[in-house]
């Protein structure tokens, strides 16, 4: 056997002694949420720190990467926003839509328009998008766990560590259970029941909602983490990467705090493993890669930005997964549910339900904040007749339930762009919803079978035999999703109702793409100690919601770095 496989058999026998060692050690160090001795407001940080890890942004990836590195290095983890638990809307199942139409400048749901006229989030608090989304908890495929070159027991044992904490099987009321039924009947078969697990056919997933309501997000993974190797500093906006003279590799971060004090967060020298890992998101990660020097040099030169590296797939591969709806006003009372079951088609959509008691003059104020009646010539009171005219709705109150496709993927995809060199400043986003036109194909199947499902006799107890399924989708084509041109036979015409009521699914990704920007490794290519572990990284969305696989990745990455830690410092 020569060095280099002696090495490697050594190597492996360290991975495997370290990761024994680690789950029986991390069991027995824990701090409970809200974390008093380590999570800090960021004016409290001294001007200059230094770290072993410094990890960007506490979000699904960030948190889990940040409690699992803390087991062996001193770790520091930066996010631009606050703590999810003192956030009443977040923390349970019946603030959902509250927390996205919080409008203030300091909501944890950061709104943006995409250049396609569609509204977004963009998630500003500890725990990420885990704690705005609809909390649907479900595992990648095998497939694309083998695509992605990942260790399936690694992978295992990663979602397991993250089930844990906060993955629950919800209780499935009248309005999912009809749709469950109603799919089936649909022929999106088999009946899996309940399972995390990415298979074809109809199954309950998991939620990150418990039986209870109350929300649990990837800021709880932080509950693992070593109290005494871990600093978090809340409302702490990164400027910039900074690096070593002469040389491309990262030596720490110039953040900022919430009263504008500079701070300077440097690795600890006499380690080659020490590294900064950008954990900011889809936005994020390809925004501050660009504003620290690293981008497409043309781009980066028309800002006024000093090019360290030209790399012009940053902000490259952008996409987001399309969502379109059908409301269904019921004849009797829903529960208040959000993603429990789904639809796992083979034609490449998702069809998935929520429900609840609807107030539809709130979601009206709401399109007025967003402008989305601007460019539609129409006003709420024209909106209010025509729903109260045609269709015979009390707006008042309403108890209704939504049906929804999600293109799986997707295919098409677009880019991003700084707007200027303020890191506050959201960049100018593009997802070129169906430009491929296989994806608008799968929308258009998946539309079809959300009709076989509301005609189906499960569905035909809440439905109201009056409005037939064509004026289901008028009611759709008349409520201020977007700020999208509309067309009178969008409810005849599948298609264009796919393209003018398009909506987002917040699965949006890319920007920092595995292969093109970062290796398998999440190494950001051509640059030292620096890597990208987050959404940023995927070139299509795993399973049919991806937070899962994200609070994964965090888990996976941080024992295989401090394998790696291990292993370089035992040389």
């Amino acid at each position: 056997m020569d060095h280099h496989c002696l090495w490697t058999s050594v190597s492996h026998v360290f991975m495997f002694i370290f990761v024994i060692i680690f789950f029986f050690a991390s069991s027995s160090i824990s701090e409970k949420a809200p974390y008093s001795t380590f999570a800090k407001d960021a004016t409290q940080a001294q001007s200059k720190t230094s770290y072993d890890y410094i990890v960007v942004g506490g979000g699904t990836s960030g948190c889990a990467l940040a409690a699992t590195l803390s087991h062996g290095a001193k770790v520091l983890l930066l996010e631009r926003g606050d703590l999810p638990y003192g956030i009443p809307s977040i923390n349970t199942i019946n603030g959902f839509v509250d927390t996205l139409a919080n409008l203030s400048p300091t909501s944890a749901s950061q709104t943006f328009v995409s250049t396609d006229g569609v509204v977004n989030q963009r998630a500003r608090v500890l725990g990420g998008g885990s704690a705005l989304n609809a909390g649907f908890f479900t595992r990648a495929s095998a497939d694309f766990v083998n695509k992605a070159g990942w260790d399936p027991a690694l992978v295992k044992q990663s979602y397991e560590w993250v089930e844990k904490k906060v993955a629950f099987e919800p209780k499935v009321l009248a309005w999912q259970e009809a749709v469950k039924d109603g799919l089936l009947e649909a022929g999106v078969l088999p009946n899996n029941g309940f399972t995390y697990e990415h298979i074809y056919g109809t199954k309950v997933g998991g939620s990150i909602f418990d039986q209870s309501g109350k929300r649990h997000t990837a800021a709880d993974l932080l509950e693992y983490a070593d109290p005494s190797n871990i600093t978090v500093h809340l409302n702490a906006t990164v400027h910039q990467i900074l690096f070593k003279p002469n040389e491309l590799r990262a030596r720490g971060v110039l953040y900022e705090d919430m009263n504008g004090k500079k701070h300077i967060a440097l690795l600890n020298e006499g380690s080659m493993s020490n590294e900064v890992i950008l954990s900011a998101g889809t936005l994020g990660s390809p925004q501050l890669l660009m504003l620290s020097g690293i981008g497409p040099s043309k781009h980066l030169m028309g800002h006024g930005i000093k090019v360290l590296l030209d790399q012009p797939m940053v902000g490259q591969g952008l996409s987001d997964n399309p969502m379109n709806i059908v409301l269904v006003p019921s004849r009797k009372p829903v529960e208040i549910s959000l993603i429990e079951v789904v639809g796992i088609t083979r034609f490449g959509s998702f069809i998935e339900s929520a429900s609840a008691h609807i107030n539809l003059p709130l979601l009206q104020e709401m399109g007025s904040k967003f402008g989305l009646f601007t460019n539609q010539n129409t006003s709420r009171d024209k909106i209010k007749t025509f729903f109260e005219h045609r269709f015979n709705l009390d707006l008042s109150s309403l108890d209704a339930g939504i049906i929804l496709e999600k293109v799986t993927g997707p295919l098409s995809f677009g880019d991003l762009e700084l707007v200027s060199k303020s890191p506050y400043e959201n960049p100018k986003v593009t997802f070129n919803y169906f430009n491929d036109p296989r994806d608008l194909q799968a929308c258009v199947k998946g539309l079809q079978t959300i009709v076989k499902v509301l005609e189906s006799k499960p569905l035909m107890k809440f439905r109201d035999p009056f409005l037939p399924v064509r004026d289901l989708l008028a009611l759709v084509a008349a409520l201020p999703l977007n700020l999208r041109p509309r067309h009178v036979n969008a409810p005849f015409d599948l298609e264009q109702y796919c393209k003018d009521t398009v909506m987002t699914i917040w699965h949006y990704h890319g920007g920092c793409q595995v292969d093109r920007v970062v290796d398998r490794n999440y190494k950001v290519m051509g640059v030292g100690a620096l890597r990208v572990i987050d959404s940023s990284t995927l070139l299509y969305s795993p399973g049919t919601n991806p937070q899962a696989t994200m609070m994964m990745l965090g888990r996976y990455m941080g024992i295989k770095m401090l394998g790696e830690r291990l292993a370089t410092n035992t040389k």
